[in-house]
């Protein structure tokens, strides 16, 4: 039963399906190795969003698109994880472009189901530390309007949280590249909300990366204190696509 006073993570993911999925991953992946890799990540993420939910009250979404695609993600989810169509269609800001859309849309319908915040996560961090979920959980469920913000090594973000739709928090903003956390920092001081930030994090998205997660998928470190989440069926697929030898020497090197 839905809690309204619960935060809900929505995911902002596709499909698995080779062509269409984590393509910036081949090669070394072939399409299809890279596709059920992509769904290795979709199951591991929202397995860990459950995991959250046991320590603090939280509901589970992949935020999709495009809109014919839900079948597509039957088998791939935690149990319990409901779709919600994300793909921008809704009347935008004229400001609000590309990804930015999408984004926008997701929080708008995580709140108008109900939810006290909305937190959007990508589908590119399968170790991300549960307890960073939490953090972001907790953050938002206390008293005042704030942003949580969880920055990428890469300049993105891995997370965004609030407790409303601010469109101003997707305007203008030069999606992949490396101002993007800078410049949605710029946002939230100009709607003069307070940012709070959880630790950087890493996305999964090109072959040194890929390096890391295999390496971290056999020997996990802390990193802050923090013990990155185990991902057990990303680490089954990286195995079984017979890679992770390599790249554990290479990441060793």
């Amino acid at each position: 039963m839905q809690r309204p006073s619960d935060c809900a993570i929505g995911v902002m993911a596709k499909a698995p399906r080779p062509g269409h999925s984590k393509t910036r991953l081949c090669p070394p992946l072939t399409h299809d190795q890279a596709a059920g890799l992509s769904a290795a990540f979709l199951r591991d993420i929202t397995e860990n969003i459950a995991l959250a939910a046991t320590l603090t009250p939280i509901s589970a979404y992949v935020a999709y698109a495009p809109a014919d695609s839900a079948s597509l993600f039957g088998g791939h989810l935690a149990a319990g994880t409901r779709l919600l169509l994300a793909d921008g269609s809704p009347l935008m800001p004229s400001n609000v472009q590309a990804l930015g859309r999408c984004l926008l849309h997701a929080v708008m319908a995580i709140l108008a189901r109900g939810h006290a915040s909305a937190v959007l996560l990508n589908a590119d961090s399968p170790t991300l530390p549960t307890a960073l979920l939490v953090r972001a959980a907790t953050t938002l469920a206390a008293e005042g309007d704030r942003i949580v913000l969880g920055p990428a090594e890469d300049g993105g973000y891995y997370l965004v949280g609030m407790k409303a739709a601010h469109a101003h928090l997707f305007a203008d903003i030069p999606w992949s590249t490396e101002s993007v956390a800078y410049t949605t920092r710029l946002r939230a001081e100009q709607l003069g909300l307070p940012v709070v930030e959880l630790p950087a994090w890493y996305d999964v998205d090109d072959h040194a990366s890929l390096c890391r997660l295999a390496a971290e998928t056999v020997r996990p470190t802390t990193v802050q204190g923090l013990l990155p989440y185990h991902a057990p069926t990303t680490a089954a697929a990286l195995s079984r696509i017979s890679l992770l030898a390599g790249w554990l020497d290479q990441a060793a090197e």
